[in-house]
């Protein structure tokens, strides 16, 4: 499994999801609830896409290491 490759384009993808709350963020036609609102989906994503990323990286390492022995 190329796990670079998977890194990268997850973090690709975590590039993009900083742009869109820079957005949110500098949009000041929104008020502090609809602000947090178009918040959690994207800091909730985040936290999935890392949490899948270091699922992957254990994976390929308890396989590795079964290789090993």
């Amino acid at each position: 499994m190329n796990i670079d490759f998977i890194e990268n384009k997850i973090n690709e993808i975590i590039k993009e999801l900083e742009k869109e709350v820079m957005d949110v963020l500098m949009d000041e036609s929104l008020d502090k609830k609809q602000t947090n609102l178009h918040m959690k989906p994207l800091t909730s994503t985040k936290k999935i896409l890392n949490n899948a990323l270091d699922s992957i990286k254990m994976v390929d390492k308890l396989g590795k290491e079964e290789l090993d022995k």
